[in-house]
């Protein structure tokens, strides 16, 4: 399973990435979060739907205005994505560490 690369590129931005991390810690609004994040209101609608786009949030309608959620499909898409090469990592790791030291062998 490939990662779709709009997900990293929408995380590489430093305002998605608030935005983002903002979602992750509660449901909130487009208003909520223009006022934490020094951008215009229209920015944040651009950078959410960029968000969205790439399946890493999800909107719900409430009232008048949408609430932003993250989205656990995308998101375990890319978790799944980066596991894999987080096992790499502890294999090569475990492997290393249980050879013996150069000047004992």
């Amino acid at each position: 399973m490939a990662v779709d690369s709009a997900q990293l590129t929408a995380l590489g931005d430093p305002t998605r990435r608030t935005i983002f991390e903002l979602i992750a810690e509660r449901p909130r609004s487009v208003a909520e979060i223009t006022r934490q994040v020094p951008v215009s209101q229209s920015a944040v609608s651009q950078h959410l739907r960029v968000l969205r786009e790439s399946r890493l949030v999800r909107s719900e309608p409430k009232g008048a205005s949408n609430v932003y959620h993250i989205d656990p499909h995308g998101l375990g898409q890319m978790r799944a994505w980066l596991d894999r090469y987080w096992s790499k990592t502890l294999a090569a790791y475990k492997v290393a560490v249980e050879q013996p030291p150069e000047e004992s062998r």
